[in-house]
């Protein structure tokens, strides 16, 4: 064999070696995927309360939707909505899903950054959400109005929550203000449901599954739903700086809640399949650690696709800024960021 027939065959070699490496380098871990297409897995701290309103995250998390995308789940459990928006802020927790508050309006206006991914709940006529209630004396004694409210205690979580958001709402819907009424916070829900069995307020907002279970004790009666008065998105799923910098693991995320929210919505809005009902139903009780009967009587509406009803957004943020609840300027674009379930609704 001559030197060029030699030099040659070592050439066409080397060049085969190059191609076969480079295709090598495309099947890497580049973009959150491991080599042969799988996703690379991803272990995201989720913040939550034991709430009816996180339905959809209960079925990902139950029926594996979660798994299949490569994303492992690690339940942090809250007892209020402002923690979980402090945790998501500073990235202490990868996702929050909980109440739109005043307080991650006023982190968003101080430069720090948050994101509101998706739907997690809203007001909607016909649909048990949040409600007002008065303790049963009080409301024995003609405590069956908003207007009636005036010289009232009223218990909330904490000021510039989704409670007193609401509450804000509903008293400017007849007339009324704030300063009508005596504002008590009180933490938690378990303390406010608490201080309205004692008679330690008069009244408060309350969501589910708590209304029904306050109704069915007996030491409280429903004024209205707040979807009678207004349409609100309540609540939403929240995305860490950090975690919204992983593109992957956040589309994927939204890809399996995705799932969820369309199940959520088949078996509960639709009623399409009793016994999906029924499996919904038992999941959600497994989760709030309420009984199955108590969460068929107040199961919210979630938006088919966990759509964010965004323009409610801006609708918050002037609402709060003008009772001095917001310490400067916010623009609804600053904080909603609808791109990782859009991306994920075309895969």
């Amino acid at each position: 064999m001559n030197f060029k027939k030699v030099f040659a065959m070592i050439l066409a070699g080397l060049m085969a070696l190059t191609v076969s490496l480079s295709f090598a380098g495309c099947g890497s871990n580049s973009g959150g995927s491991s080599s042969g297409g799988e996703k690379k897995p991803v272990k995201v701290s989720l913040a939550m309360l034991r709430l009816t309103s996180s339905a959809p995250l209960f079925i990902a998390m139950d029926k594996g939707y979660f798994k299949e995308e490569g994303i492992e789940i690690d339940p942090q459990w809250f007892d209020a909505a402002q923690p979980i928006a402090v945790a998501t802020a500073s990235s202490k927790v990868d996702v929050g899903a909980t109440g739109i508050t005043a307080g991650l309006y006023n982190m968003a206006a101080k430069g720090q950054k948050l994101y509101i991914v998706a739907d997690k709940g809203r007001e909607e006529k016909g649909y048990s959400s949040s409600a007002l209630l008065a303790s049963s004396a009080e409301y024995d004694n003609g405590l069956t109005s908003i207007e009636a409210l005036k010289g009232k205690r009223v218990g909330i979580t904490q000021k510039g929550s989704t409670f007193h958001y609401m509450l804000g709402r509903m008293l400017e819907s007849k007339g009324l203000t704030l300063d009508d009424v005596t504002i008590v916070p009180l933490g938690k829900l378990s303390a406010v449901m608490a201080a309205l069995q004692s008679g330690q307020i008069d009244a408060c907002i309350l969501n589910e599954p708590n209304i029904t279970k306050v109704k069915n004790e007996g030491y409280g009666k429903e004024i209205t739903q707040v979807s009678a008065v207004m349409p609100y998105q309540t609540s939403g799923i929240f995305y860490s700086p950090e975690f919204a910098k992983n593109k992957d693991a956040a589309v994927r995320f939204m890809k399996a809640y995705n799932k969820a929210c369309n199940e959520y919505y088949n078996a509960v809005v639709d009623k399409k399949d009793p016994a999906k009902l029924d499996e919904v139903v038992k999941i959600i009780a497994k989760y709030v650690k309420t009984p199955e009967a108590d969460i068929r009587l107040g199961l919210p509406y979630v938006d088919k696709n966990g759509v964010l009803m965004a323009d409610d957004i801006k609708t918050q943020i002037d609402w709060y800024s003008s009772h001095g609840m917001i310490d400067g300027k916010l623009d609804a674009k600053d904080v909603v960021n609808t791109s990782f379930l859009e991306e994920a609704m075309k895969k």
